[in-house]
Parts: C-alpha cells; sequence; structure tokens
C-alpha cells in the first residue's frame, strides 16, 4: 500500500511584490508533466494562477494553473498530497489559509505543465 506523502508549502514574499504581475522568464524547453518532489527548493506564488518552482540544481519551473485558484495570490501557500515521489500536472493543490482563526483549507485546484524556465530570482 502507498504512503500518501503530504506537504504544505509557504511562500513568504513582501507586501510590495504582493501586487506586482508575476516577473518575465524565458521559456527554457518543452514543458514536462511532473517534477521530482527531492528538487523542489522553494515555491513562490506569484499570482491566482502562476506559482514558480526554484528546484536544486540549475532548472527552475513555472505552472500555470489552466484556472485562477482563489485566494492562492493572496494567501501565497498551498498544499499538495501525492503518493508518488513527484509533483505531476494531473495533481491538486489547495489553498492554505491562515485568516486568524488558525490554518484552515481553501479552494481545490488543479497544476499545468512544468514549464522548463529561466530568469527566476
Amino acid at each position: 500500500m502507498p504512503r500518501t506523502l503530504a506537504f504544505i508549502l509557504l511562500a513568504v514574499v513582501s507586501a510590495a511584490s504582493a501586487k506586482a504581475p508575476p516577473e518575465v522568464v524565458t521559456p527554457a524547453g518543452k514543458p514536462v508533466s511532473c517534477v521530482p518532489l527531492a528538487n523542489i527548493r522553494e515555491t513562490h506564488v506569484r499570482d491566482d494562477r502562476t506559482i514558480d518552482f526554484v528546484m536544486t540544481g540549475k532548472t527552475s519551473y513555472r505552472n500555470t494553473l489552466p484556472y485562477a485558484c482563489p485566494e492562492l495570490g493572496f494567501e501565497k501557500a498551498f498544499s499538495y498530497e501525492t503518493s508518488l515521489s513527484q509533483l505531476c500536472s494531473s495533481d491538486i493543490i489547495t489553498v492554505f489559509r491562515n485568516d486568524g482563526g488558525g490554518p484552515r483549507r481553501g479552494a481545490s485546484c488543479g497544476l499545468g505543465p512544468f514549464q522548463p524556465v529561466t530568469g527566476l530570482r
């Protein structure tokens, strides 16, 4: 029986960057369906549809969700569950809300393909 791994990824941003559009990046190859969990170093939620995955090594990925995920851009935090050792475009993320009453689950949304990119800071 596969174990379910649950992860919570939090992205901390300054108030100034919270209102800025996603930074411009350059595609660096064809999109992929999955990325290895062990290689995810950090994430940056840019808005309700854009998450940047900074990986160990030289490759980073931008995931553009097919539809806006309510409150993702405001909360800047999400969780996911997977029984695999990778995160895939078929997986669902859940917004992690912290509205003063403790952490709560928000909207659940599907990921898009992982586009390799250069130019992430």
